[in-house]
């Protein structure tokens, strides 16, 4: 399973932000295992099964410089309470090493995979990597991607734009969004291999 715990950043001289991000999260993941909520502070948690939506938060919350995230891979101890700040289990652990490290890592995320030492250390090396890609697009390749990722095509985002077919294939390059594409279902399979290392080697039991 994956946790993934994000904590404000600077959160002591800026508006509080959990709350928003709360409301964006039960929008784009409306069935997690356990729901995103504050657990202390301007922190929140929430705990995922699929390696897709864990990957998709990941990325959601580290498109701005708010967030320090961290992931956490493993079990966690069933059955399952009510709510997050309930839950326990290695995964929460992890969570909480890796958030903590997060706060001081470039990219502001950290993975920990448990005992899985190497997995952990070559998945989050390759996140980065696209965090990093991520971090140098501008505003206005970030327009463009949002407005594709609702399923527009290139020549109608054009369109809403008020540019050229031409001028949206340059931004695009420019904003590496067919690398960024590319590198998503890789790192997907990447993240789900980790997770069932974890299991296999907590012999499948919390």
């Amino acid at each position: 399973m994956f946790v993934i715990t994000a904590d404000q950043v600077d959160s002591r001289s800026g508006s509080d932000l959990v709350v928003g991000a709360l409301r964006d999260l039960a929008e784009t993941i409306p069935a997690p295992i356990l729901a995103a909520e504050r657990t202390v502070g301007d922190e929140f948690q929430l705990l995922l099964t699929d390696h897709a939506e864990a990957l998709d938060v990941i990325l959601r919350l580290t498109r701005s410089d708010h967030w320090s995230v961290g992931c956490g891979v493993g079990t966690v101890h069933l059955p399952l309470p009510n709510t997050i700040r309930e839950a326990s289990g290695p995964a929460f652990v992890a969570a909480r090493t890796a958030v903590d490290r997060a706060k001081k890592r470039p990219t502001r995320f950290a993975l920990d995979g448990g005992a899985n030492d190497v997995p952990t250390r070559d998945a989050e090396a390759l996140v980065d990597l696209l965090l990093i890609l991520r971090s140098r697009r501008s505003p206005e390749g970030w327009e463009l991607d949002d407005l594709l990722a609702t399923g527009m095509s290139q020549a109608d985002a054009a369109s809403a734009l008020g540019i050229t077919p031409q001028a949206v294939s340059l931004r695009a390059r420019a904003a590496e969004l067919r690398a960024d594409r590319l590198a998503r279902k890789p790192l997907e399979r990447i993240l789900q291999r980790l997770d069932t290392l974890e299991s296999t080697a907590s012999g499948g039991h919390p």
